[in-house]
């Protein structure tokens, strides 16, 4: 199995909520009450993309002033990847694919991952590395909630968190199959509202996306 060293699996954390937001934290001050608003709404997990040169310090204030987050790291590409996330005390990983490379990062890492697929033989692939739920990424590009009922069938062991085009309008098709755990979204925190630090109206946004789950 990849990582039993860690308190939470990556199905145990897919399944806290049903909605992860995905993040990309541009200014560091925003991180806590950006988190801060997300966790009161609701939704627990979040993935913090390595995208900006604050990602990896907004991970470690974030776990700082919120234990109560499951911070996660996202756009994992390289093995280096894995250390840095580590230092900041990221507590899951996410990769828009999977190589030979970062599987065997994640076997060495401390957190779990959750590796990116597209293709049924990217999915057979990561399923023989010993991972058992993925990120069917780009969600909307690859076949969307079609694509998921088709890969059901063959592969009735395998758990999804789709994410990639994902809207609050589209949610509840995913979220209403049977192999689909949760959704990964950037709709509960728009960047509008963040720059102009709605965080009120961020909180809304996370109610209503963890009211979801009472919805499948």
């Amino acid at each position: 199995m990849i990582c039993e060293d860690t308190a939470l699996n990556i199905r145990d954390i897919t399944a806290l909520a049903p909605v992860i937001p995905v993040l990309t934290i541009h200014r560091l001050e925003h991180a806590v009450p950006l988190a801060r608003s997300l966790v009161a709404g609701g939704l627990p997990v979040l993935e913090i993309t390595l995208r900006t040169p604050a990602a990896l310090a907004a991970i470690e204030a974030i776990g700082r002033a919120l234990p109560e987050a499951v911070v996660g790291v996202g756009t994992l590409t390289r093995a280096a990847d894995f250390a840095a996330a580590e230092r900041a005390g990221a507590r899951f990983g996410v990769s828009p694919g999977l190589t030979p490379e970062l599987v065997s990062a994640a076997r060495g890492a401390r957190f779990p991952l959750l590796p990116g697929v597209m293709t049924p033989t990217e999915l057979i692939a990561g399923r023989a590395a010993g991972f058992g739920v993925f990120k069917l990424f780009p969600a909307q590009q690859a076949g969307g909630v079609a694509m998921l009922q088709a890969l059901g069938a063959p592969f009735p062991d395998v758990a999804f968190c789709p994410t990639g085009g994902i809207t609050r309008a589209t949610a509840p098709d995913y979220l209403a199959l049977a192999n689909v755990s949760c959704v990964g979204g950037s709709w509960v925190a728009p960047s509008a509202m963040v720059e102009a630090g709605d965080w009120a109206g961020i909180e809304s946004l996370a109610r209503d996306a963890a009211a979801l789950r009472g919805a499948r």
